[in-house]
């Protein structure tokens, strides 16, 4: 498997990571590349091991992002093609989509070039299908029985939200939102859960806290391992989704594993795979005042609160591991 295997530095694990050790688990033999750091070092670990170590995999699974990355799925491919290595593409990333209407004769050449083609996003797949019309829906797993459910019927003002603290996710939106709703439940509070991916989103975050006086509403988890984001996701009432990207989401699964009600932006995958009123609440990007009146709707409407809790977690089910590696396992089988 060719992608980023850097759970050791960054402290968290990767689904691609997870994948493999699903599959270990269950006795597939997974050579894996890479866990260097540096775009350089990590593109000629990657070619080094699919060249000098030929002998020992019988075919391949490739991560392919947008931007840079795209070029060492481009140079791996290109090698695995001259082994003449069958191999399968997964396609990650909400900047796939506008890569692919920049660059069409590299996503064209890519995509033609493997045996089979997956994606954990239906907007990705769509936006992609000129270039490949069989590209394969297999969405992202989690463990359910790892995620306590407790239903809110009557929940408190306590908000979460789980990303990185990056641009495209958008956390002072969730401050501003913040703001908002205490005008109407002056208790609520929040609890912002994620690394720093320093890009400055997290300066301006905690300026817009400093700004709206916020300093004692708010509390900054940091990044936490995966065993511990159900316990902070528990301490929370209500999930936030800010994101202006995204071609999954699994922080939102986690959510309404956990029994949050979920309120989210509705950009990407997310209104293909959430039904607002159903199982979620959708609103605009970059809407603070509309994300606001969202969470109001769940505090002064009881009967809500509970359908979105009880839909959510029976949504997130679907994405057992339990469901999800046969799924893989599968796809493999099929390209022996």
């Amino acid at each position: 498997m060719v992608g980023n295997f850097l759970s050791g530095r960054l402290h968290t694990r990767g689904m691609g990571e997870e994948l493999c050790a699903r599959l270990r688990a269950r006795g597939w033999a997974v050579l894996t590349t890479s866990s260097r750091v540096g775009r350089a070092a990590r593109l000629a670990d990657m070619l080094g091991t699919a060249l000098l170590r030929a002998r020992e995999y019988r075919l391949a699974l490739v991560e392919v992002y947008s931007g840079p990355a795209f070029a060492w799925a481009e140079a791996v491919c290109g090698l695995l093609g001259a082994l003449r290595k069958p191999y399968a593409l997964v396609l990650h990333g909400g900047g796939l989509p506008a890569f692919a209407r920049r660059h069409p004769a590299r996503i064209e050449r890519l995509l033609r070039g493997a045996r089979a083609v997956v994606t954990p996003s239906r907007w990705v797949a769509s936006a992609l299908s000129p270039w490949r019309a069989d590209i394969r829906y297999l969405p992202n797993a989690i463990e359910i029985a790892n995620y306590p459910h407790r239903l809110r019927q009557n929940p408190a003002p306590r908000l979460g939200w789980l990303r990185a603290f990056h641009g495209i996710y958008r956390p002072w939106v969730a401050v501003e939102t913040l703001g908002l709703v205490r005008q109407t439940h002056p208790a609520a509070s929040l609890v912002m859960i994620g690394p720093d991916n320093h890009d400055g989103a997290l300066e301006r975050t905690v300026a817009r806290v400093r700004e709206l006086g916020l300093e004692d509403a708010i509390t900054f988890a940091g990044g936490v391992s995966k065993a511990d984001v159900p316990v902070w996701l528990n301490r929370a009432e209500i999930f936030l989704n800010t994101t202006v990207l995204e071609s999954f989401g699994v922080a939102a699964v986690e959510a309404a594993a956990c029994g949050l009600p979920l309120v989210m932006t509705d950009v990407g995958e997310l209104p293909y795979l959430w039904r607002s009123s159903e199982d979620a609440l959708l609103v605009p990007p970059d809407d603070p005042a509309a994300m606001a009146a969202a969470v109001r709707r769940i505090l002064d409407e009881p009967d809500l609160a509970e359908r979105l809790s009880r839909n959510g977690r029976c949504k997130a089910e679907q994405f057992d591991w339990a469901h999800i590696l046969p799924q893989w396992e599968a796809l493999f089988e099929g390209m022996r």
